[in-house]
């Protein structure tokens, strides 16, 4: 007896819901809230992050990870321009008020996350303001303690290959810079798996969340490679166009491009067990 297998629809088809979705007002919208909190949030985070592991750990190497990973996110001039204004002697000391900012801007990020998630999964109603701010502090919670985890797994590669000597060292930078990506991938692959799995207002199967958080976290690192490769062009368009302002705007529009990423890994994940609204 003959067994009908419903037809497998090829990828193009089953994405072409997503692409459509990027394209709606409602994604930019989500996308640009997301990113402006994330800019927000961006500096606090610093300064806590590297008062954190000077005044608390004592460690100029997780400092100096640091530096690293900021050279990584944002390559050429912004890059630098970070570094030079976040070294050691211009953060200040670590206070609880510091901390509290933090926790109050990085917040922000997870309110328009949450309702995005909600909408792409059908949930038609979101958390109240209180709960929101309860998921979301364990959610930075978490999120920075993997980011302290990745920096601190940098740091100690870095004091290895500092002992170290000979023909090794010409090669010492390179090394670091890969260990660096081999410890922050998975971090930032566990940190979005997290969010796609709690933040959303409703239960989800771990497992259905789990790929499309692979897939985000090598977009996203893919991102840094078109940004290296673009940033000598986008940093003279910044210039002109923006001027001291240029910086801020790369921040926004990275984080922009990137909220937009984490929206479509999430509106492709809840729309598997549904119909094409374009067929």
């Amino acid at each position: 007896m003959p067994i009908n297998l419903p037809p497998v629809q090829p990828w193009w088809s089953r994405c072409r819901p997503t692409a459509h979705y990027l394209l709606q007002t409602e994604a930019h919208v989500y996308a640009l809230a997301i990113a402006a909190s994330a800019l927000l949030a961006f500096y606090p985070f610093l300064t806590v992050m590297l008062s954190f592991c000077r005044d608390v750990l004592h460690w100029p190497a997780a400092q100096q990870a640091i530096y690293l990973a900021l050279g990584d996110f944002f390559a050429g001039e912004p890059g630098e321009f970070l570094v030079r204004n976040l070294q050691s002697w211009m953060v200040p000391q670590l206070h609880i008020t510091s901390m509290l900012l933090l926790l109050f801007t990085a917040n922000g990020i997870f309110e328009p996350l949450e309702v995005a998630l909600n909408r792409a999964w059908g949930v038609t109603q979101n958390r109240s303001y209180l709960k929101n701010q309860l998921v979301s502090l364990g959610l930075i919670f978490a999120c920075g303690g993997l980011a302290l985890l990745s920096l601190m797994l940098t740091a100690l590669n870095s004091r290895w290959i500092s002992d170290v000597r000979g023909a090794h060292m010409a090669a010492g930078v390179w090394v670091n810079l890969l260990f660096f990506k081999l410890a922050a991938l998975p971090v930032s692959i566990f940190a979005l798996f997290l969010v796609y799995w709690l933040l959303p207002n409703r239960p989800i199967e771990p497992r259905r969340v789990a790929p499309v958080a692979i897939l985000v976290g090598l977009a996203l690192e893919a991102l840094k490679y078109v940004n290296l490769l673009i940033s000598p062009l986008l940093t003279e368009k910044l210039k002109h166009e923006y001027e001291i302002f240029r910086f801020s705007v790369t921040i926004l529009l990275l984080s922009f491009v990137a909220a937009m990423i984490v929206l479509a890994g999430a509106h492709w994940t809840a729309r598997q067990d549904r119909q094409d609204p374009l067929s």
